[in-house]
């Protein structure tokens, strides 16, 4: 093709300069669209194997804890989103028999609407965020790790454990281009009722695609310790990481 447009397709994974045959998309076009399409399906049907997640990160030395919801199913989770922000009885107690006051983060993990996401990117991403906290004397509850979760479950479970922030790593929706992308959502002060105007996110964290794993940690680190310095979190906290580092280097 000598379309300009082409020049473009390398700084981008978007759909664009796909070319024609005749009235219609090429072959290779469409049949990679189908595909990408059936990924997306699959990362958001795909159960996910939680205790054999557990058992991994038992084999880094982390602490899982594994929470549930109400949500007896995928198809469920999806036509009830509302069940996915709330907590059974029985892992209510059980955080708050672990609740201690002495907790800086509440760490909790779910696969959200990619399984396929954790699967792929759940543990060394978790390995980087939980090694970045330890090496800051940041306290962190045992790890939550809870199947078919929202994002404000991060409110219910933070709360619980007395934590000041919550953080949660959720498997992102399957987009056309990107059906394995987590998402980061940093809470101060979780307690129900907390908007999403209150959460700071770093999203699309896939290498090498996307966002890697250690400048993810990296990012939350920074974010963590300024919302714990500061108070607050969500639209009021703006991210001067970059802005940081510019000013120590010159």
């Amino acid at each position: 093709m000598t379309d300009s447009w082409v020049a473009l397709r390398r700084f981008t994974q978007a759909r664009i300069a796909l070319g024609r045959a005749g009235h219609a998309l090429p072959t290779k076009a469409q049949l990679d669209f189908q595909l990408a399409h059936a990924q997306a399906r699959d990362a958001v049907h795909l159960p996910w194997a939680i205790d054999d997640f557990a058992g991994e990160m038992r084999d880094l030395g982390l602490e899982p804890l594994i929470l549930n919801t109400p949500v007896a199913s995928r198809e469920q989770y999806l036509r009830r989103p509302d069940l996915g922000r709330l907590l059974t009885e029985e892992s209510r107690c059980r955080l708050t028999d672990l609740a201690a006051g002495e907790t800086d983060v509440a760490l909790i993990l779910t696969n959200g609407l990619s399984s396929t996401a954790v699967e792929r990117h759940g543990i060394p991403l978790l390995q980087a965020v939980a090694e970045g906290y330890r090496a800051r004397n940041i306290r962190m509850a045992p790890i939550s790790l809870v199947v078919n979760g929202r994002v404000a479950l991060s409110d219910a479970i933070g709360g619980l454990l007395a934590a000041r922030v919550a953080v949660i790593i959720v498997g992102e929706r399957p987009g056309l281009s990107a059906a394995d992308s987590l998402g980061i959502y940093l809470t101060y002060g979780p307690q129900p009722g907390n908007t999403d105007a209150e959460r700071n996110c770093i999203s699309n964290i896939r290498p090498p695609e996307g966002l890697g794993y250690e400048a993810a940690a990296a990012k939350l680190l920074y974010l963590t310790g300024e919302a714990m310095k500061r108070g607050l979190s969500g639209v009021a906290l703006k991210d001067e990481m970059d802005e940081l580092l510019t000013a120590n280097q010159a």
